[in-house]
């Protein structure tokens, strides 16, 4: 039995990127959830694949259903194809593209074919995360959601106390002496 391992790379930053094994008789279905969930992204948009060339121009098309738009070639279902069907010698690229009104844009390369699995593994399988995804909704920051634990602990608003600023002059330009200065003046 074949495993296939692709690497699965963020189409804006190749720094980012996912490892995957699947099976040879595993179909695209499975792949396409797995790719999700390696990236945190929900499973509620359109979505498809495109066998590649080395220079990752779309050829024949792997969708999740058949859209309403006009097709040059009947294109392939997901559910249907498997990852095997679709290798055509060993370098196989694929892009892929989930939810077409934002246009998540991936994409995939076979980096190695084994003809042995792993019994210890459960296939598909995420084997390898590199860098920080893309958040599907909003941004991510390098802390996550840590970042909110911090904010609370240290409070850190406008006007915290021991952290006033001074102008040139060396003045305090806090809050309430900002506006002590505009009754002042008025």
């Amino acid at each position: 039995m074949a495993i296939f391992k692709f690497r699965i790379y963020f189409e804006e930053d190749d720094s980012i990127y996912r490892d995957v094994v699947i099976k040879h008789t595993q179909t695209f279905l499975q792949l396409h959830e797995t790719i999700l969930k390696a990236y945190e992204f929900d499973n509620k948009h359109q979505a498809t694949f495109y066998r590649s060339n080395d220079n990752w121009q779309q050829g024949r098309e792997i969708t999740l259903e058949k859209y309403d738009r006009k097709y040059r070639v009947e294109p392939l279902m997901m559910a249907e194809t498997t990852v095997g069907s679709e290798i055509k010698n060993t370098n196989q690229r694929f892009t892929y593209t989930y939810d077409f009104h934002k246009m998540w844009n991936f994409l995939i390369e076979l980096i190695n074919v084994s003809k042995d699995a792993d019994s210890r593994t459960e296939y598909p399988s995420v084997v390898r995360s590199e860098g920080i995804g893309p958040k599907q909704y909003g941004t991510k920051g390098l802390l996550g959601d840590k970042f909110a634990d911090i904010e609370e602990k240290y409070d850190l608003t406008r006007g915290s106390e021991g952290f006033n600023e001074k102008n040139e002059d060396g003045e305090d330009m806090s809050i309430e002496a900002t506006d002590e200065y505009q009754d002042e003046e008025d």
